[in-house]
């Protein structure tokens, strides 16, 4: 049992969410004696944010349960430079208008998982471009730079691996902990901020944070960590054959939202409903304690849990029903991605192989072919060999659409309009 008192810092060790912290017994105590007001930062390189950021969606999530107060840092200004954490190349460049347009579709999922407001401990969502965009380059140069030793910086993980694999960091890219830092300041500056979360690959950013403001207002701030995910298998989280794993329902049906959790590998189960919901941790023992092909309720209560947060219930219901209707009753469940397709084109035939391509089932017209040499492509249910084979409206079931399937677990309803 953890040993410490506050619920925050005691509820994210007892779920698994801490990897590294600065003074885990000090921001204890802090815990104890008044809210903390703490913050994580989300660049906004895509539409969407992806099953990768959900541990730090819900952490934000955690501490406001628990008394505190969440800062969503958008990143519209550290977006312009790009985090070489964890990466081997640069990243894109975005202009203003992506990054708006990206920032927008971003804050739509905080709305599901936080309560933001005016209160103590409601959440606030600020944009670092705020502060970011008027830096005067020397001034700033003179008054923050000088506390950055590029040696010290050299050493840093991310830039290391850079180095170390010999694929280029630019000099723009360096520059990214140095803004990152500032944005520490800045936050504890106007909001009392003394907290910064992030995945452990964030923790060199964060401690320049730390002595950053320390060094300029003499003040304490925290850093703390989560573990980087990824699946037992290795994979890394968020992304699936598919693709990824969107947040916003634009981009990602609950149905495949739902399917993406309930494929979760068996060893994983226990871990990934201590994190990624809330039900009690008694009860948490008891599902992953299940053997064999039990252990398969357990992934379906994950998925219904996890997509009722993202989502809402009816949405999740509505996806473990369409499951059960495709794989347990062997029937074509109302939620199924469907893919239209022009009723003219399908009479005048189209190969198997390329519908498979067109419906999203696989990434290229070679990946279909492979599928369905080595069995794994199904049309109404039976299996097909020839990739070839050429389908017209005929192939349509009783209820006039095609079910195209990859394995047990991908399927599309192709539609003629």
């Amino acid at each position: 049992m953890t040993s410490h008192r506050s619920d925050f810092i005691r509820t994210l060790t007892e779920r698994g969410y801490l990897h590294q912290c600065t003074d885990i017994d000090a921001l204890d105590a802090k815990a104890m004696e008044k809210t903390i007001t703490a913050y994580i930062g989300f660049d906004c390189t895509a539409p969407s944010l992806h099953a990768g950021s959900l541990v730090s969606i819900m952490l934000l999530r955690l501490m406001q349960k628990n008394g505190h107060k969440p800062i969503v840092l958008m990143g519209g200004g550290t977006t312009k430079v790009g985090d070489p954490s964890g990466k081997d190349e640069s990243r894109q460049l975005l202009d203003d208008d992506s990054i708006a347009a990206n920032m927008a579709g971003i804050k739509d999922v905080f709305s599901k998982f936080l309560t933001f407001g005016d209160g103590p401990t409601d959440a606030i969502m600020v944009n670092n471009d705020d502060w970011l965009n008027d830096i005067q380059y020397i001034e700033f140069l003179r008054d923050f730079g000088r506390h950055f030793s590029v040696n010290r910086m050299l050493g840093f993980e991310s830039v290391k691996l850079r180095l170390e694999r010999e694929h280029n960091l630019s000099f723009l890219e360096f520059n990214y902990m140095i803004l990152q830092a500032y944005d520490f300041l800045e936050l504890s500056r106007r909001h009392g901020c003394s907290l910064q979360m992030g995945g452990s690959d964030q923790w060199g950013n964060i401690i320049n944070g730390i002595d950053l403001t320390r060094r300029i207002d003499a003040k304490e701030l925290f850093g703390l960590t989560t573990p980087l995910l990824t699946t037992s298998s290795g994979a890394k989280m968020g992304k699936s054959v598919g693709g990824a794993i969107w947040l916003n329902a634009d981009m990602l049906s609950p149905y495949d939202y739902w399917q993406y959790w309930r494929n979760t590998e068996d060893a994983d189960v226990g871990r990934f409903l201590r994190l990624f919901t809330e039900l009690p941790l008694d009860e948490i023992a008891k599902l992953e304690s299940l053997e064999g092909t039990e252990l398969n309720e357990a992934k379906k209560r994950l998925a219904t849990e996890v997509t009722t947060l993202c989502h809402g219930a009816d949405a999740a219901a509505e996806a473990a029903e369409t499951a059960k209707k495709t794989f347990e009753e062997g029937g074509l469940g109302d939620d199924l991605p469907t893919y239209e397709i022009s009723k003219a084109d399908l009479d005048s035939g189209i190969q198997a192989f390329e519908l498979f391509k067109q419906a999203g089932l696989a990434n290229s017209n070679g990946e279909a072919r492979r599928l369905i040499k080595g069995g794994g492509g199904r049309i109404n249910d039976e299996k097909i060999s020839d990739e070839t084979q050429t389908l017209t409206s005929a192939d349509a079931n009783a209820d006039g659409v095609i079910k195209l399937s990859s394995g047990k677990k991908r399927h599309v309803v192709v539609t003629p309009v």
